[in-house]
């Protein structure tokens, strides 16, 4: 490129290019190629694609997967478009654990493998080695995707085996797993607690631990990308009498949880991180009594301020709010029946 004098002029035009087109033009010619297989070039589209209006719903649905754009102003999902999984699988067998600038973490439920994969370049990588490294086991492990100070992809993986934990990282720079420690109480081992998958904000990997009893334990386990230690903070003070579920997200790089308490009657309210306090945001009014086999998450939330409260088999209501536009839609693990995700079309790669 050297040899173009509008050098600067066309990379800038590059990076605004959507993801698909990105891929297109690096048939152009040699330079073209080598100027977007550069890491300094993904870096910077992927840091101009993090935007809501270039946001796509991902739905599985046993052996097909598709992906359809979103239509905020009106709160709905424009044609679908499907996609074919580049990696063997089973009937039902892709589930979501994370997802991050366009890369998912997703896991093979019969073999255990966790997989990172670009839907949108169709690149995949495996993440499991033959030392049985990077297995995953439902209910029982926990993983975030985030990214460091030297821009390198990562894998944070919590294991709990017969009471003994262990605490791995997937570098994708070195292509390898590495044990780091972590000491923590011995009853957040048990299977009565509930670790959810890691959401990053803030060079932070954020889990809630939640005791699955009526008054129990939770706290929230933040891991430190860039020292790699871990604490311990509490929970937004919700009320202990019912049962309590804590969901986290990042909205435009602050930690937001959704906090559900209750029993017969829920209550969700929103909460905002600000150093290692909580402070609401605003509240719901309480949700009619439902069945606690159709217990609630919050999903996601659209521009104009609408909350969608989702079971996992439908949508369930809708809440509307006064509030300020988030310009965000929350990664959700379930959606309309399916598995899927809320994620950004890029060009990263699972792989170097």
């Amino acid at each position: 490129m050297a040899d173009l004098p509008t050098h600067t002029i066309v990379f800038e035009i590059l990076t605004r290019l959507p993801a698909k087109d990105v891929g297109r033009s690096k048939s152009v010619c040699k330079q073209w190629y080598a100027l977007l297989s550069t890491q300094d070039f993904v870096k910077i589209h992927c840091s101009r694609s993090v935007v809501s209006s270039n946001q796509r719903v991902l739905l599985i649905d046993d052996l097909t997967c598709s992906v359809r754009p979103i239509i905020s102003n009106n709160n709905d999902y424009g044609p679908s478009s499907t996609v074919t999984f580049p990696f063997h699988h089973q009937n039902n067998d892709v589930s979501i654990l994370s997802h991050l600038n366009g890369l998912l973490c997703v896991c093979l439920n019969h073999t255990y493998e966790p997989l990172l994969w670009n839907p949108t370049t169709t690149a995949f990588k495996r993440l499991s080695t033959p030392d049985s490294h990077g297995f995953y086991i439902n209910n029982l492990d926990a993983i975030g995707l985030y990214v460091d100070a030297d821009d390198d992809y990562k894998v944070l993986h919590i294991k709990r085996r017969s009471g003994v934990l262990g605490v791995y990282v997937y570098s994708r720079e070195v292509d390898s797993w590495r044990n780091i420690p972590f000491i923590t109480r011995q009853e957040y081992l048990s299977p009565h607690f509930n670790w959810s998958a890691g959401t990053f904000c803030g060079g932070t990997l954020y889990f809630t631990v939640c005791e699955c009893w009526i008054g129990g334990t939770n706290v929230v386990i933040c891991f430190d990308v860039n020292s790699e230690q871990f604490k311990e903070i509490s929970f937004p003070p919700v009320p202990s009498n019912g049962m309590v579920q804590g969901v986290l997200v990042n909205v435009k790089n602050v930690l937001h949880m959704f906090a559900s308490t209750g029993m017969f009657e829920m209550t969700i309210d929103l909460w905002t991180l600000q150093g290692d306090y909580w402070i609401k945001v605003l509240s719901c009014p309480p949700i009619p009594p439902i069945s606690l086999s159709l217990w609630c998450d919050i999903t996601h939330y659209v521009t104009n301020g609408n909350w969608f409260v989702m079971t996992k088999l439908g949508k369930l209501f809708t809440i509307e709010m006064d509030m300020k536009p988030f310009e965000c839609f929350y990664p959700v693990s379930w959606f309309r029946g399916f598995k899927g995700a809320v994620f950004v079309q890029t060009i990263v790669s699972p792989s170097i």
